[in-house]
């Protein structure tokens, strides 16, 4: 992929062809005050044991239909970092045995810094990981406080330092922005940091409020919210002093430099197939959409009776499949194709506006949103046109 530029509609259309498997691991520690993903949070129940849940992401991939050798492999969570290398290496196994992997295959995985040890770093390299993303989120430590994270920002460094004496070919962060403990001065600290510190990749994520979370029951209680405006300026600021280092935007959360665009997200981005395991996995093949179980003792419960952990279906007609790949198109830099769809927003009264504002570019072919933050409101009216026109 290095003779492509990480931004560049050639390579986004090549990822579209990429085949991909994700490989949800629950296991934290605790849970996060933002988080609202579908976890194990072991500071409330340590009860399931990590091997069980091993051997049934193990029979699971061993259920899957076939799909071809793949060209990434992701392993999200939770935290993948709480499962020991030999038995993420079980799962590399099985879907190796199961479906093949591509000779230059991605091996990605997300760790926290309180789980780094040197022996569980060599243990990555020697299971056959290559991509590894670091859950920073923040070079403050009072902002990593009030984000409840466990680990320090010297952890941080020795974790990234670690991975490269372990010979991981890619490291990067991951940086939360916009929490309103945060400051204009914090952040800049954060971002310099990330930069001095020498990864290929980087994601940024706005401190989002889900409902159910306790950032949200704090907030309701009286707590302070982040701030739109503010969280603009954040990332505008990072996206100008991250250009400056060589890094590109290749999705609006998603910085690369020169050959080191995670191929997973970008296949994921470009609309491209993919099979999922584990609790609360989706996954897209063929127009077909699934989605697992998502608590635990019903995922362990299919599998040990020898179903698919299924929880829902969802079949897309050719136009829902249009409407799909422009909603996540639209997020990448390269943009999306001037599909059929693409074409009636352009020509639409909310396109034609976008463009005259400059939100909105199209050209080449192509359709590209040129401001970054106002990309989901640019979503939003495509959608919205395009149901419209169902």
């Amino acid at each position: 992929m290095s003779e492509y530029r990480s931004d560049s509609a050639a390579l986004a259309d090549l990822a579209a062809t990429w085949k991909s498997a994700y490989v949800h691991v629950p296991f934290c520690r605790r849970r996060c005050p933002y988080c609202d993903f579908a976890i194990v949070d072991e500071s409330n129940d340590g009860s399931l044991d990590h091997e069980t849940y091993v051997d049934a992401l193990v029979t699971e991939v061993g259920m899957e239909s076939d799909f071809g050798p793949l060209d990434a492999v992701n392993f999200g969570g939770g935290t993948p970092s709480r499962l020991d290398p030999k038995q993420l290496r079980r799962v590399i196994d099985a879907l190796t045995s199961r479906f093949g992997l591509k000779s230059d295959v991605e091996m990605s995985l997300e760790v926290n810094p309180e789980d780094w040890t040197d022996e569980f770093g060599r243990g990555l390299s020697e299971a056959g990981f290559t991509r590894v993303s670091v859950g920073a989120q923040s070079f403050d430590s009072g902002v990593l406080e009030a984000l409840g994270r466990l680990h320090t920002v010297e952890m941080i460094d020795a974790t990234v330092q670690g991975l490269r004496a372990c010979g991981i070919r890619s490291v990067g962060i991951d940086l939360i922005f916009g929490h309103p403990s945060e400051t204009g001065r914090s952040w800049t600290r954060t971002v310099e940091q990330a930069m001095e510190i020498g990864v290929d990749h980087i994601s940024t994520y706005s401190l989002t409020v889900e409902t159910g979370t306790k950032l949200s029951r704090d907030i309701a209680a009286g707590a302070p919210a982040p701030d739109d405006d503010v969280q603009a300026d954040r990332y505008q600021q990072f996206e100008e002093i991250s250009q400056s280092h060589g890094f590109v935007r290749y999705e609006i959360s998603n910085h690369a430099k020169p050959g080191q665009v995670c191929r997973y997200n970008l296949a994921t981005w470009s609309h491209g197939e993919y099979v999922a395991f584990g609790i609360a996995a989706h996954d897209h093949r063929w127009g077909v959409r699934y989605r697992n179980h998502q608590r635990v003792e019903r995922y362990l419960e299919a599998v040990a009776t020898g179903d698919r952990p299924r929880l829902g279906v969802e079949y897309l007609s050719e136009q829902e499949q249009e409407r799909d790949r422009l909603m996540l198109g639209l997020r990448l830099a390269a943009g999306t194709p001037l599909t059929p769809t693409a074409r009636r927003f352009a020509a639409s009264d909310a396109g034609m506006a976008m463009v005259e504002a400059g939100i909105l570019e199209i050209g080449a072919g192509r359709m590209r949103v040129v401001v970054p933050m106002m990309t989901d409101a640019v979503i939003r009216e495509a959608l919205s046109v395009s149901a419209a026109d169902c």
